[in-house]
């Protein structure tokens, strides 16, 4: 597990999550909502329709943008279950959340040889 470093607002717009994921180098952001819980993990590829960089861009929320979303991993959870459910739903990684939602960390799911 390692800590989520780059976070933004739900209410950031997409336009402004491009940029930041542009001129970071990452490839993908931690979304936190108003009471600053996990709202879900952004990735460059959610914003693959966003590319054109339209008007829609400028005034679009990420709250409004397709993202990974809940469920999410607890801190009590067992390394394997977590990783099998990274599996089943094609993930590469996934926030790690307390008991009040907010973020503690970020799994990534190691390749198999």
């Amino acid at each position: 597990m390692t800590r989520p470093d780059l976070q933004i607002s739900d209410d950031v717009t997409v336009d402004a999550a491009m940029d930041i994921l542009h001129s970071s180098g990452a490839d993908h952001v931690l979304v936190r909502d108003d009471e600053g819980r996990c709202a879900g993990l952004l990735t460059r590829q959610h914003l693959t329709p966003f590319r054109s960089r339209s008007w829609y861009t400028e005034r679009t929320p990420v709250r409004n943008a397709p993202l990974d979303r809940a469920p999410f991993a607890t801190t009590d959870m067992a390394a394997d279950t977590a990783a099998a459910h990274m599996r089943s739903r094609g993930l590469a990684s996934w926030p790690v959340v307390d008991h009040d939602g907010h973020a503690v960390g970020l799994l990534r799911l190691q390749s198999r040889p």
